[in-house]
């Protein structure tokens, strides 16, 4: 894949409203393999004063979204399954990191990991997307 549509893709990925929501970039994309970070802020917190288990997630999804679709046709989740192992704080910086383990014509499965900036491991997922044939909206 030209490296001009891995920059339309990135760019679109950083653009997404949700993604901005976050201030979510994308640091690398390539073929079934993206690394996405976000700094946590304290907007974050949940009832405990930890960073709710949604931000956590909304970083791991677009990484495994922007993998999945790096491809510039139409990846959609069919299914994410998360495990929280330790919780992140206001101020750390975080980062997902989506790699493809397998990948058929209509189905691909992926490997996610989210580690803080000393390199704890946070959350770990696996997560299917379901192909479809079509281009992506603004790779056509």
């Amino acid at each position: 894949m030209a490296d001009d549509m891995l920059d339309i893709i990135k760019k679109n990925i950083e653009e997404e409203p949700y993604a901005r929501l976050f201030g979510i970039k994308v640091v690398s994309l390539l073929p079934g393999h993206s690394v996405v970070r976000m700094t946590v802020k304290k907007d974050y917190n949940n009832i405990f004063g930890i960073t709710h288990g949604g931000a956590v997630f909304s970083l791991l999804d677009v990484a495994f979204g922007s993998a999945a679709n790096s491809y510039g046709t139409v990846a959609v989740a069919l299914n994410v399954n998360v495990n929280y192992i330790k919780p992140a704080n206001a101020g750390d910086m975080l980062t997902a990191e989506a790699k493809e383990i397998t990948r058929s014509k209509k189905v691909a499965s992926f490997f996610i990991m989210v580690k803080n900036s000393v390199d704890e491991i946070l959350a770990t997922a696996q997560s299917v997307a379901y192909l479809k044939s079509e281009s992506l909206p603004f790779c056509k």
